[in-house]
């Protein structure tokens, strides 16, 4: 008997001092800020606390710029992250690295994960798709263009708050009695070169760049300067010089002036509805982007946004494995569903999409559904996304060019005619250095 005790008391002994079961640590580069950051340590708490296996470690690498660049750099290194979250104009990048990622699609299924994309929104998996149908990259923050206004400014100018304007020729109407009634910004952007030429262009059917918007190969060409492009522009310039536009700056400047309630209408991103429910003092509303009603088709659907997850190279199996494990979590319609109530992001999947549907969100938040219903569509070969190489630089190009037409030193058709022939040389480059 005490041989018996002092074997288990032995064993218990070696158990005690043996290490616990070493988790398989995932790490993911992001860029999100404030509260958007808050959600992505949400969902990697999430995942942690789901299983014991693999442990995700979020860290933020500054601005999407910032953070692919830092990528590359630990990719030479030999010390890449597992995950990089990546914003959309960095899609066709990111394809023509080649070895230095793994198609998220070739992730899920070596796992053994069952990965349908038909369950995704189409405008979503069809911008992070291959040609031969494999999908690239996952999903995880899409969004796309809405227009807010604020409500308490359209009752004070007369106009109907539960109205928005459909249409250019509504807008500029509606910004004529606002500044009429004495606001001093009817209307701004955020994100012009997205907002008023890449979403403009799908809405109304009509092609940003040759070769389906670069879906079809990187010898795609920009021809934003078409009539129709040329004419948006000109009536922006207009209401520009009339003080019924006020441009406030790149990349999401034009966001603060719309939460100050200073700007009652702004063109911006879907997902900047948690700030404006957090930072308004007024009653807003969510509406579909405007649209010229002469133009046959329109409107069709409008461009994605945000950012996807790619999955570096060189890791060990059991990693990628933790990785399609993760991804699958994230699959989850009850995860998807609460990730867009929360942050205005699309619902990536059908599926989470009826789950919030049914769950009344939509009616106790009025216009919330607005990106969803533009994105659902369905796609043509002129509406399906712009994917182009080197598109960073495009739109920095963009920016300077509408910002001289903004300013009166340029025309409409002279600044969109030199930053398609600019940006068009910045497309050569990336033809000649990724050709085959």
């Amino acid at each position: 008997m005490r041989t018996v005790r002092l074997a288990l008391a032995a064993a218990a002994f070696a158990a005690a001092t043996l290490p616990a079961h070493a988790q398989t640590e995932i790490q993911w580069w992001h860029s999100m800020t404030g509260g958007l950051n808050d959600w992505v340590v949400d969902l990697a708490n999430g995942f942690n606390a789901s299983q014991k296996d693999y442990k995700v470690v979020p860290t933020y690498k500054g601005s999407y710029d910032e953070s692919m660049t830092a990528a590359i750099a630990a990719f030479r290194a030999g010390n890449a992250p597992h995950v990089l979250q990546v914003f959309e104009v960095g899609t066709a990048t990111m394809m023509a690295s080649k070895g230095a990622i793994v198609p998220v699609g070739k992730v899920m299924t070596d796992a053994g994960y069952k990965f349908d994309p038909k369950a995704y929104i189409s405008a979503v998996v069809g911008y992070y798709t291959a040609p031969n149908g494999q999908m690239l990259s996952f999903p995880l923050n899409s969004s796309t263009t809405v227009l807010n206004y604020n409500k308490d400014a359209f009752r004070k100018a007369g106009l109907d708050p539960n109205k928005p304007p459909a249409t250019w020729p509504e807008l500029v109407a509606a910004a004529a009695k606002l500044k009429a009634s004495g606001v001093a910004c009817p209307f701004t952007t955020s994100w012009q070169g997205w907002t008023q030429l890449e979403s403009f262009s799908t809405w109304h059917n009509t092609l940003f760049a040759t070769q389906g918007n670069g879906f079809g190969g990187t010898s795609a060409r920009l021809i934003f300067n078409s009539p129709l492009h040329v004419r948006h522009i000109e009536n922006l310039a207009n209401m520009a010089k009339q003080g019924l536009f006020q441009y406030r700056g790149r990349g999401n400047l034009g966001d603060a002036p719309f939460y100050s309630g200073e700007c009652a209408m702004q063109t911006a991103s879907s997902s900047t509805y948690a700030s404006i429910k957090k930072n308004a003092k007024f009653e807003f509303g969510i509406a579909p982007l405007p649209y010229y009603p002469d133009v046959p088709g329109t409107p069709q659907n409008t461009v994605i946004g945000g950012a996807s997850l790619w999955v570096m190279s060189g890791k060990k199996a059991p990693e990628y494995k933790g990785v399609a494990t993760f991804f699958n979590y994230l699959t989850n319609a009850e995860i998807q569903a609460k990730s867009h109530q929360r942050t205005g992001y699309l619902p990536v999947t059908l599926a989470s999409f009826e789950l919030t549907e049914k769950s009344g969100f939509y009616k106790q938040n009025p216009g919330t559904d607005t990106a969803v219903n533009q994105m659902i569509r369905k796609t043509t070969d002129k509406s399906r996304g712009i994917r182009l190489g080197n598109f960073v630089q495009i739109r920095a190009i963009v920016d300077e060019e509408l910002e001289q037409v903004w300013a009166g030193k340029k025309g409409a058709k002279e600044a969109l005619d030199s930053a398609v022939q600019r940006g068009n040389e910045q497309l050569e480059r990336f033809e000649k250095a990724n050709k085959s």
